[in-house]
């Protein structure tokens, strides 16, 4: 014979069940008004019952008064064991609790502010580490001299992406509307950043352009690209050089018509002779 380990359900006693007033009357810790109409019982245990009123406490809406009551075994005087608040289903909750540094957004930081940073930051590792980032390893190989901590690879990357998916990336507004030509990498104003970040990032030197002072992508681009050049009004047309592009020169075939001038002339010798 084998025990069913599943759990038996409680089943719901009728005298606690019954005893609503009881339950109602438990509720002594706001006026009888902010108690609303009974909205049911649950069963919590043998003789264990929950019951559930309307709350009508301003700021509250949605919650329900909860009384639970017991008895004894074969009595039928019911006792309250504990009132409390509990969410309903359409209650007004606060939003879920996140840590400090979770819960920061860019430009919080205010004038004063501090921000401590964690022992554990996985943006950052301990100075001596040897680090796959040229530039890091000259100002970090000195013990006790350089930096105690550096960025590390998982830190590099994650800035990396966020600024490339960030206003300062080809993909915001300004750098779809520039030119095609007119990206940063390409820009006499584009100062590289160090380490390896020099490939695909730099800081924007133009003091006309919106992103001046600031880490933009290499194809990122403004209207303020180096290279926008305009036309002096100055210079005669007359006095540009000509260009001649021979590729697109086309050979058209000349016939000599009876009587003209050209058709009066002998031919040009093909050689000497």
């Amino acid at each position: 014979m084998t025990r069913s380990t599943t759990a038996r359900a409680a089943r719901l006693d009728q005298v606690c069940a019954n005893a609503v007033d009881v339950a109602r009357d438990g509720i002594t810790e706001v006026d009888p008004a902010d108690v609303g109409d009974h909205q049911g019982a649950i069963a919590e245990g043998d003789r264990l019952v929950t019951h559930l009123f309307e709350c009508r406490l301003a700021g509250y809406q949605g919650w329900r008064w909860a009384v639970t009551v017991t008895r004894v075994p074969r009595s039928r005087h019911v006792t309250v064991c504990e009132t409390f608040l509990l969410p309903g289903p359409d209650a007004l909750l606060a939003p879920s609790w996140l840590p400090w540094q979770e819960r920061l957004q860019p430009g919080d930081l205010g004038v004063g502010d501090l921000l401590p940073t964690p022992a554990d930051d996985e943006r950052l590792a301990p100075g001596y580490l040897l680090s796959d980032d040229p530039a890091v390893e000259e100002t970090a190989w000195e013990l006790g001299l350089g930096r105690s901590r550096v960025m590390s690879r998982e830190g590099r990357i994650e800035t990396a992406q966020r600024w490339y998916d960030g206003d300062h990336g080809p993909s915001a507004p300004i750098a779809v509307a520039a030119p095609r030509s007119a990206r940063c990498g390409t820009c006499g104003f584009y100062l590289p950043l160090a380490g390896a970040l020099r490939q695909s990032f730099g800081v924007c030197g133009n003091f006309f352009a919106p992103d001046d002072g600031r880490a933009v992508s290499a194809d990122h681009g403004c209207g303020a690209h180096s290279e926008t050049l305009v036309e002096s009004a100055e210079t005669p047309v007359d006095e540009l050089p000509t260009i001649y592009d021979d590729s697109e020169v086309e050979a058209v075939a000349v016939s000599r018509a009876p009587g003209s001038v050209e058709a009066a002339e002998p031919p040009e010798p093909y050689g000497h002779g």
